[in-house]
């Protein structure tokens, strides 16, 4: 099952670097998206899927007896969950203020919204700067 699980991150990660590399930016947060739970169920998966009992230290005891559940990829899949969110929130104010400015989420047509080059004087500009 590890094995299934692991072949299944590496196409959620394919296809979420496929559509982060896409011009429009709807297609670039879905595969933001997609990288988020790619992340999750990697650390899931690295978490081992064995049926264990949780990690409870019985009373009067100073280890658990037996084998038990790993909690650190739960607490880090937890703290992936908020942390890719908060992300995700972050992604969507910046989408929509740059549709509601530019009109348009092709990312090619955005380069026409960027301001011009500042010219600079230096060696290659002809241009001298003027004295104040």
């Amino acid at each position: 099952m590890e094995s299934v699980l692991a072949i299944l991150v590496g196409v959620m990660v394919a296809g979420s670097v496929y559509l982060i590399l896409g011009r429009n930016l709807i297609r670039f947060i879905f595969g933001l998206v997609l990288a988020s739970n790619a992340v999750n169920l990697l650390l899931f998966t690295g978490g081992r899927l064995t049926h264990s009992r949780p990690p409870l230290i019985a009373e009067g005891a100073s280890t658990p007896v037996g084998p038990v559940a790993n909690a650190l990829p739960q607490a880090l899949m937890l703290t992936a969950i908020v942390i890719g969110f908060a992300l995700l929130v972050f992604i969507f104010v910046l989408f929509y203020r740059a549709y509601q400015e530019i009109g348009t989420v092709d990312t090619e047509f955005m380069r026409l919204a960027e301001p011009p080059d500042a010219v600079t004087p230096g060696p290659t500009c002809p241009i001298e700067p003027k004295e104040v």
